[in-house]
């Protein structure tokens, strides 16, 4: 009977469960970006080791729109191989600036990396493999789990299997980016420093995360999903996001200002649509209010900035024109 009527309690109730909030970025103030980066990362989950070796195989080369294509399985994580795209110039002189491409969901698991190089409805056009490449630059772009050559697990069995040992998949996606990242530094063609992180939707999620974990990373540009926590909470929009985005505990210790705060004062672009459910307005007020308050206080308040327009889910012919200044200037 007590569990009839727990149960009908929860079915009835609509409002989302919000919780207490997040200390704000300034309440915590007293904490260190590295203990800040080390409470996050630990967050993520089991993961491998941090400083494991990794290695990577060349499996194909091909000469692609302009550019030279080289298809890698990299061993990240020791679980199981990671397939990736590198794209360079056909000429080098020196070491050069590299961006680390992250691909996007949208349901498409097939596609993975491939969005590196054949792009993608709401991505603009060229793309990007081709834009970084012409720019005379590197990129790289991975498989992250369940997508690509990856996907041969289904996300939600993923998801399920890797909480039950322990493991978070964000945490497993973010580590794999950097170590990703770690791979990309030893180039010779790579200038380490400057490298950039971009990608829009999961690839924007992964573009901050990992730029707020890693100060290798120079620039951060990510493209409609700086999504504000709280206030999705508030809108009861939790569906809107895929089941890999959520990290338990993570709203105990971190806002998405915070996070996004331990970017600072480094270079970091942001764009979004007013009319994508993604990334609430009320929500972006709240992340431009408080990192403007950072990026002053570090005193780069240029290197700071949110654009948005009036469109849904999708990078637009004026944002990538803002995207390819903001690298250009700051890479």
């Amino acid at each position: 009977m007590l569990g009839s009527v727990a149960s009908g309690a929860l079915a009835m109730r609509t409002e989302p469960f919000l919780g207490p909030e997040a200390p704000s970025p300034l309440g915590r103030a007293h904490k260190n970006r590295l203990e800040q980066r080390e409470i996050l990362y630990g967050l993520l989950g089991d993961l491998p080791e941090r400083q494991r070796p990794i290695s990577a195989r060349l499996v194909d080369t091909q000469e692609r729109d302009g550019y030279i294509l080289e298809k890698l399985e990299l061993d990240l994580n020791g679980i199981e191989p990671v397939p990736a795209f590198l794209a360079k110039p056909k000429s080098l002189s020196g070491p050069v600036p590299a961006v680390l491409f992250n691909h996007s969901h949208g349901g498409g698991y097939t596609i993975g990396k491939n969005e590196f190089v054949d792009g993608r409805g709401y991505l603009q056009n060229p793309p990007y493999a081709k834009v970084i490449t012409d720019l005379g630059w590197i990129g790289l772009c991975i498989d992250t789990w369940v997508f690509g050559e990856r996907s041969h697990t289904k996300e939600d069995d993923m998801f399920k299997a890797m909480l039950w040992q322990g493991h978070v998949l964000w945490g497993m996606m973010v580590y794999d980016n950097l170590k990703a990242l770690d791979y990309l530094v030893t180039r010779p063609e790579v200038d380490p420093k400057r490298i950039a992180t971009l990608g829009i939707s999961m690839g924007s999620t992964m573009a901050w995360w990992s730029a707020a974990l890693d100060e290798r990373i120079k620039v951060c540009v990510d493209i409609c999903c700086l999504t504000e926590f709280q206030t999705l909470l508030r809108e009861n929009g939790l569906r809107r996001h895929g089941v890999y985005y959520y990290v338990p505990s993570l709203l105990k210790y971190f806002t998405t200002a915070d996070i996004n705060a331990l970017i600072a004062p480094r270079a970091h672009l942001a764009l979004a649509g007013l009319q994508d459910g993604l990334t609430p307005v009320a929500g972006l007020d709240i992340i431009d209010e408080e990192l403007k308050k950072v990026y002053t206080d570090c005193g780069a308040p240029d290197k700071w900035k949110l654009l948005r327009y009036d469109v849904g889910h999708q990078e637009t012919p004026e944002g990538r024109q803002e995207i390819l200044t903001f690298l250009k200037k700051y890479l």
